[in-house]
Formats: C-alpha cells, sequence, structure tokens
C-alpha cells in the first residue's frame, strides 16, 4: 500500500507495515515501486 507522510510517500506492506521503498516524491514513482514488488512477489524459483 502507498502512505503519504510529510517527505514523501512510502510503499509499505499491508500486513506487517514494513516499509518495502521510499521516500518518492511523487505517487506515481511509488506506484511503480509497489508494482514491482508485487511482480517479485508472486515470481516461482
Amino acid at each position: 500500500m502507498i502512505v503519504k507522510k510529510k517527505d514523501g510517500y512510502y510503499v509499505l506492506s499491508e500486513k506487517t507495515r514494513r516499509n518495502l521503498g521510499g521516500p518518492y516524491k511523487t505517487r506515481e514513482e511509488a506506484l511503480k515501486r509497489l508494482r514491482q514488488v508485487e511482480f517479485f512477489k508472486h515470481q516461482k524459483v
């Protein structure tokens, strides 16, 4: 999920609220990172 804080946008885990990236200046940059996280989360090894 994407959360806006005073220094920018952060990508956080929905379950544990761990930081997965940030701060980003724009929501679009944070959304790009969120897509990367989701892509690799569903990769088969």
